[in-house]
Order: structure tokens, then C-alpha cells, then sequence
């Protein structure tokens, strides 16, 4: 492969499925990483710079950050699908559309949470029962990335219109210059100028929109493929309404884990300090063992897309097949990885040696679930390449409310003790174990009950035809 198609669109309704899918999941593992390094770098140079509460300060604001967030990465999942069946069916028309209505509801929604998103900052921080000692810098925090919200928003969409051209490649490149320059930053504005939280919250933002430039220019170049001018980035109501009709449940997925996230992370508070900090370096390695989960499900969404587009169902079904091989693979060696090592990947974050034992020993209990997650990303993007992003949605609300947050309470409230007056820090590993294995089962169920039974007739449809 020569280094000017590596950096191209990519047709994914051609060649061996397994190696479209790797070719594409491989730069975006990469570009997820390098994306969850903005968020531990954070971590790790606060917690070393400013000390234990300040990590918790970093930790207890994510849970806002992302319900914010929700409906917009959904929005762009949306954008991501609506572009891989416009390219995969080679409709121009359709494709530059949909990429100039994506820019335009970026702009749109970057305005809403610019002026929303600091009204209700410390109003939910309250909500949470975040802690006095750690709730001003939370604040900090949000305020300044929700003003400046506007890099992560158009990074998000501009990067997602490129996976779906089949582009996974650009994206990293320009990702990884902003997670180094995301560093760099951190330690200028927290170790050198002692700014604290605030200064991690302001280097993130400047990095997000170094990278969303970067994107623009590099979508610029690739006019080949699309048009972008007044008349396509003009809201057209019909194409609009089919990206937010797509992406507005994946929205909503979001959303209502986010929430999920709020409600458990305020029997987190409850717990105190150490709890908080304990599963704000667990959500960060998490973070790190989620990506290749997350990628082959973003990789499977795209190249479904593409072959439904050019209408190569038994390309779809080699897909299924080869992309979970291929995920299940990752995640076994993940968990062997952090089953053998946590102990010294969460001495990274923090010093502390009971904060330590008590993170490992949540982590042992939480590993093999990765397992299960990655069946359930797979499915799911496959999926969403299909143009059904409800059915994961309703399983994302089954497993995450419905079930994940009775069982930590309940599972808190009966190991109350002397020591753990409020519960024991176990009941949040336990409660998350516990939703994303049946969160594998229902994924399991409802592919075979649905998708794969309309992925079969139209196969059937495909070879009557051909007949003909």
C-alpha cells in the first residue's frame, strides 16, 4: 500500500473483509488511544503536580462533561453511517449533502452547549453531592472546555466523515499531534505556571482545536470525492433530519450511560476521596482496554455501511464473522494484560499504595467483562451500518438503568460495614461486570432475531435478481 492511499478514502465493498476491517480498525485504535490520552494525561499530571484530590476533581466532572456530550457524538455517529452508504453506493450528490449538513449542525450544536453547558455546571456538581473539597475545581474544569467546546465538536464530526470515506488514517495523524501537543501543555500550564485543574481543562481545549483544523484542511483535499459550497452546507430539512434520525438514538445510548455514570458516581462520592480516586484511575486504564472494543464496533459500523450501500450483503455477513474473530482476539490478550500488570499501570496515577491495592483489586473483578463487550460492539456496529441504531440503543437503556444501577445500590446497601458505611467500592465493579455480560446477551439475541435474518434475505433477494 503506498503512503498517498493510506492517507486516502478507502473502498471497503472491495477485497478480503478482514483485511478492510483491520486496515481501518488499526489507525483508529490508534487515533482512540491516542484521543484517551488527553483525558489521562490529565489525570496523571494532576495527580502528581497538585495531589490525589485534584484527580478526583478530574474524574467526578466526566460524568457531566459526557451527558453533554451524548447526543452530539451520536449526532456524528449518525453523520459517519449516512456518508458510508452515500460513498458505498457512489452518490455523489447524496455524499456532499450529507458532509455539508454535518458542518452545519456542528456549528449549531457547538452553540447550544457553549452558552448552556456553564449554566447548569454547578448546579449538577451539587446534584452529585461532589465533595466541597473538590467541587470548585470541577467546576473549573467543565466551564473552560464547554467554552471551548467547539475543537472537540467539529474533531468529532470532521474525523467521523473521514472513517466514513474509509480515511481512519488522517485522523490518527493529526489526533497524535494533539495528544503530544495535549502533553506538552499540561505540563507547561500545570507544572510550570501551577494553573492546577484548570490548566489541564485549558490545554485539552487548545489541542481539540488544533486537531478539528487539521481535519478540515485534510477533507478539503479530498473534493474529489464530494462538493462542499453554500448549496451543500445549506440545512436541507430531508437530509438533516435523516443524519439526527440516525444518530439521535446512538445520542441517546450516550446520554442515558452518562446519566447511568451520574447517578452511580454519586454513591461514588459517598464513599469518599479514596473511592472517587480509586475509580478515576480504573475508568482511565478502562478507557485504554475499551478501545479496541470501541474501534472494531466504529470499523464494523463503516464497512457495513459502505457494502449496504453497494448492496453486498454476503459481504456483510463475511464481516460479521471475520470482525468478531478479530475483536474477541483483542480482548482476551487486554485481559491477560491487565489481569498480570494493573498493579503497576495504576502506580502511574498516583503513589499512594492503598489507592493502588483498592483499584487492582475493583479491576480484577471488572477484566473479563471486555470480553463480553467486545461481542456486543461488533454487533452493535454492524447494526448501526444496517441503519438500526435503535435496537442498541434499547439495550444499552436495559443493561445501564435498568439493571446496572439497581444492583449497585442494592449491592452497596448490603455490604455496608464500620469500614464502609456507605458500601463497599466493590458493588460498582460488580454492577458494571454484571451489565455488560447481559448487555452480550441481549446483543446476541436481538442480532439473531433481526439483523441477521434481514442480512440473509437480502442476500436471497440479491441472488434471485441475478438469477433474473
Amino acid at each position: 500500500m503506498s503512503l498517498k492511499s493510506m492517507f486516502s478514502a478507502k473502498d471497503m465493498t472491495q477485497g478480503s473483509p478482514w483485511k478492510r476491517i483491520m486496515e481501518f480498525s488499526i489507525p483508529m485504535l490508534l487515533g482512540n488511544i491516542a484521543q484517551q490520552l488527553y483525558n489521562t494525561a490529565d489525570s496523571v499530571i494532576v495527580g502528581h503536580f497538585v495531589g490525589d484530590n485534584a484527580l478526583a476533581a478530574v474524574g467526578s466532572a466526566s460524568p457531566i462533561l459526557n451527558l453533554l456530550l451524548a447526543l452530539f457524538v451520536g449526532i456524528s455517529t449518525g453523520a459517519g453511517i449516512v456518508v458510508s452508504q452515500s460513498f458505498g453506493a457512489h452518490d455523489r450528490q447524496g455524499l456532499s449533502k450529507g458532509i455539508g449538513n454535518c458542518i452545519s449542525l456542528t456549528f449549531v450544536a457547538t452553540l447550544f452547549i457553549m452558552v448552556f453547558g456553564p449554566l447548569i455546571t454547578r448546579p449538577m456538581l451539587n446534584l452529585l453531592d461532589t465533595p466541597a473539597s473538590i467541587i470548585d475545581w470541577c467546576a473549573d474544569y467543565l466551564n473552560i472546555y464547554f467554552l471551548g467546546i467547539i475543537g472537540f465538536f467539529f474533531y468529532n464530526m470532521l474525523s467521523g466523515i473521514l472513517r466514513g470515506l474509509g480515511d481512519s488514517v488522517s485522523a490518527l495523524g493529526f489526533l497524535l499531534l494533539a495528544a503530544v501537543l495535549n502533553v506538552i501543555l499540561d505540563l507547561v500550564f500545570v507544572g510550570v505556571f501551577n494553573m492546577g485543574v484548570p490548566g489541564v481543562s485549558l490545554a485539552t481545549v487548545i489541542s481539540q482545536a488544533i486537531s478539528a483544523v487539521f481535519c478540515f484542511m485534510k477533507l478539503m483535499k479530498m473534493s474529489e470525492h464530494f462538493d462542499l459550497n453554500k448549496s451543500t452546507v445549506r440545512l436541507e430539512k430531508a437530509m438533516a433530519m435523516r443524519i439526527i434520525s440516525i444518530g439521535v438514538p446512538s445520542g441517546i445510548t450516550q446520554a442515558i450511560m452518562s446519566m447511568s455514570m451520574m447517578v452511580v458516581q454519586s454513591l461514588t462520592n459517598s464513599m469518599g476521596e479514596m473511592v472517587i480516586a480509586a475509580n478515576v484511575i480504573i475508568m482511565r486504564v478502562d478507557g485504554f482496554a475499551m478501545m479496541p472494543n470501541f474501534s472494531f464496533g466504529q470499523a464494523l459500523s463503516v464497512y457495513t455501511g459502505q457494502n449496504v450501500g453497494a448492496g453486498k450483503w454476503d459481504r456483510v455477513q463475511k464481516g460479521v464473522r471475520q470482525g468478531t474473530i478479530i475483536a474477541q482476539s483483542f480482548a482476551i490478550a487486554i485481559v491477560l494484560v491487565i489481569l498480570t500488570l494493573n498493579t503497576y499501570l495504576f502506580s502511574i496515577f498516583t503513589e499512594t499504595q492503598a489507592l493502588i491495592d483498592l483499584a487492582s483489586e475493583m479491576m480484577n473483578i471488572m477484566a473479563v467483562g471486555y470480553i463480553a463487550m467486545s461481542i456486543t460492539q461488533v454487533l452493535g456496529g454492524v447494526m448501526r451500518g444496517c441503519g438500526d441504531t435503535v435496537t442498541p440503543m434499547w439495550i444499552s437503556i436495559a443493561t445501564t438503568v435498568a439493571l446496572r444501577i439497581p444492583i449497585a445500590y442494592v449491592i452497596a446497601y448490603m455490604t455496608r460495614s464500620a469500614e464502609w458505611p456507605n458500601g463497599h467500592p466493590f458493588a460498582l465493579s460488580i454492577s458494571l461486570l454484571a451489565s455488560w455480560v447481559l448487555g452480550m446477551i441481549f446483543s446476541v439475541v436481538a442480532f439473531r432475531l433481526k439483523t441477521r435474518k434481514m442480512i440473509r434475505r437480502e442476500m436471497e433477494t440479491q441472488k434471485l435478481r441475478e438469477a433474473a
